[in-house]
């Protein structure tokens, strides 16, 4: 096992995740456009409805993973394909028999058509998930990748022609006619109608993965499955409170009418996918990482291998975090500033985020403990104990400190799991980890984020801003590449090529 083998899964597997998101993310000035009430509720709707995602799915996915090492590929393939779909279809129908108190729930409450929306988009990305899941563990990413970046090209082509094309063509008197099913006033309610196209098609393009399946059960597979799967619905469960409950809590609780508060949640979302490319490399990293974590976990040189991978890990999302920090000044038109100046109040959260997200990916690349040494348990304790702290501070904060209270509550989170994970990482799977090497990387990163911060403002011209920025990060460039970690980059594909 190699850290230059997962680095090359990585950029594989985490290709369709990295450029796919990019592209989705430039659906936030396409959306930003219409104001931040109507922003408000479509980052409302996605926060809640990410829950949903894993009530679904039920941790079937990493127990795929986890069982198709010792058992016959097909019969895991099944099996868990076959648990989905028989889940999946209830699921879908009780969501939209629930439609009217969930669009109460969801601060949506003059839409419950969102509501149905969701159930259908849901029900095909679960449907998706084992098929996607055979792509990765036969390491075929070329197609992996492909189908993703289709699906999501769609979403954004619909997005744009519905929200930003549509509108001048039913004012024009040749497109008119054609134009009589569109709404005007539909608004942010046309971005859910394009993902819900998005997931049809994704699930289409799968069709040979779906010939394959068979309608077969293996129950006593499933039930050990199932076993080592319903600790990872806390998990998954309790990371989507940890992640994303902020924005659903916020507009219940901060003070004022309701556009009020779902513009102060449109400002907040809006600025948290500002931590976008640490986000984008974590999906990245996830995608090629737990396969190859639990597929290679028996061999004797693991535990070193995985002290050396979190060491590469912590320093290319150092890379991220001041990516987004020293040129925060290019980043903000992304939120369409231009049109909507407001948004621009929510910028000071940004580094507050990223530092959590920094954080959410550590513990993941700790959490391999638990899932190799099937004590799942463990680690649904860890994430209950960052829910607790995330649901106090939101609540016992936001209604005076509003959106700050969001990013600070999520900083604490990932610090406690982070902490917690390995303290009991190092008692029951030992990773000798160097906190020196990773220490000084974060310590350097946060110096050059502060050096920046005081300089910066003294620096009135915009383009002598960037170029300050740019030397900064020339600087943490050449330490961390050139000096202290010169050894672990050479082995690397591509960039290793210029430091041997």
């Amino acid at each position: 096992m190699s850290v230059k083998q997962l680095a090359g899964q990585t950029m594989w597997y985490g290709l369709s995740s990295i450029v796919g998101r990019f592209i989705n993310y430039l659906l936030t000035p396409l959306l930003t456009v219409l104001g931040t009430s109507q922003y408000g509720e479509y980052t409302t709707v996605y926060a809640n409805i990410t829950f949903f995602n894993i009530i679904f799915t039920y941790g079937m996915e990493t127990a795929y993973f986890r069982f198709v090492r010792d058992a016959e590929q097909d019969r895991v393939y099944n099996t868990s394909a076959t648990s989905l779909i028989l889940t999946t279809l209830p699921l879908s129908a009780v969501m939209i028999a629930l439609q009217g108190p969930l669009s109460q729930l969801w601060s949506v409450p003059h839409h419950p058509e969102y509501v149905v929306y969701f159930a259908l988009i849901v029900g095909f990305d679960t449907l998706a998930v084992i098929p996607f899941s055979k792509l990765r563990f036969d390491q075929r990413p070329m197609k992996f990748a492909m189908i993703k970046l289709i699906g999501i090209g769609i979403n954004v082509v619909m997005v744009f022609f519905l929200i930003n094309l549509a509108p001048s063509l039913a004012k024009n008197e040749t497109f008119a006619p054609y134009m009589s099913w569109y709404n005007p006033t539909y608004g942010i309610g046309y971005a859910f109608v394009a993902n819900l196209i998005s997931s049809i098609v994704t699930l289409f393009f799968l069709y040979k993965e779906i010939g394959s399946y068979r309608f077969r059960f293996d129950t006593t597979l499933w039930k050990s499955m199932m076993v080592y799967a319903l600790p990872l619905i806390i998990v998954g469960f309790g990371g989507m409170i940890n992640e994303t409950i902020d924005r659903t809590m916020l507009p219940k609780l901060l003070p004022g009418d309701l556009d009020y508060r779902n513009s102060q949640n449109g400002i907040y979302g809006a600025n948290y996918k500002l931590s976008i490319l640490i986000v984008l490399f974590i999906s990245a990293f996830r995608m090629g990482a737990e396969p190859f974590f639990l597929k290679h976990a028996t061999e004797n040189d693991a535990p070193k291998t995985y002290a050396r991978i979190m060491t590469l890990f912590v320093v290319v999302c150092s890379f991220c975090f001041l990516g987004v920090t020293l040129f925060i000044d290019i980043w903000k038109y992304f939120m369409r500033v231009d049109v909507h100046p407001e948004y621009a109040q929510g910028l000071v959260v940004i580094p507050i985020l990223l530092l959590s997200k920094l954080g959410v990916g550590i513990y993941y690349n700790q959490s391999i403990w638990y899932k190799i040494t099937n004590q799942t348990m463990m680690g649904a304790w860890i994430t209950l104990g960052g829910v607790v702290i995330t649901l106090v501070g939101n609540l016992y904060f936001i209604p005076e400190y509003g959106y700050m209270a969001c990013a600070w509550s999520s900083l604490a989170c990932s610090v406690f799991m982070v902490m917690a994970s390995y303290l009991l990482g190092q008692k029951y799977y030992p990773v000798p980890y160097s906190l020196m090497r990773i220490g000084r990387s974060l310590a350097l990163m946060m110096g050059i984020y502060f050096a920046y911060q005081i300089l910066s403002p003294r620096i009135e011209v915009s383009a002598y801003r960037f170029a300050f920025g740019g030397l900064l990060m020339l600087i943490y460039t050449y330490i961390i590449v050139f000096r202290w970690e010169r050894n672990e980059f050479k082995h690397l594909p591509v960039i290793g090529n210029y430091l041997k």
